[in-house]
């Protein structure tokens, strides 16, 4: 898998990054599949957890190299979030970072 820029920026997708995380060196789970605009996107490089300043619940984001979203999911809580991102990636708990 190739490498995203190293540090997320502080907004994708048009939303505030809270956590973030390099998918390097882990394999989706095959758990689910994300398609976009009818092609597999599956798997990402690299995630973010983001809140939009005018919403409620945080959105997981699938990025591409340049930390661009190509998949989202929301959840109620950034707890909800990060484990919706290990059903699909595994166990994350050492790669987050905090904006």
């Amino acid at each position: 898998m190739t490498k995203p820029a190293k540090q997320a920026p502080d907004i994708v997708g048009g939303a505030k990054v809270i956590l973030y995380a390099s998918l390097e060196g882990k394999k989706a789970t095959g758990s689910t599949e994300h398609i976009h605009i009818g092609k597999s996107v599956n798997p990402t490089t690299g995630l973010a957890i983001c809140k939009y300043d005018n919403e409620d619940g945080y959105y997981l984001f699938g990025c591409d190299l340049n930390w661009e979203s190509v998949t989202d999911t929301l959840h109620e809580t950034v707890e909800d979030a990060i484990e919706q991102a290990e059903w699909e990636y595994g166990e994350l708990s050492g790669a987050w970072v905090k904006k």
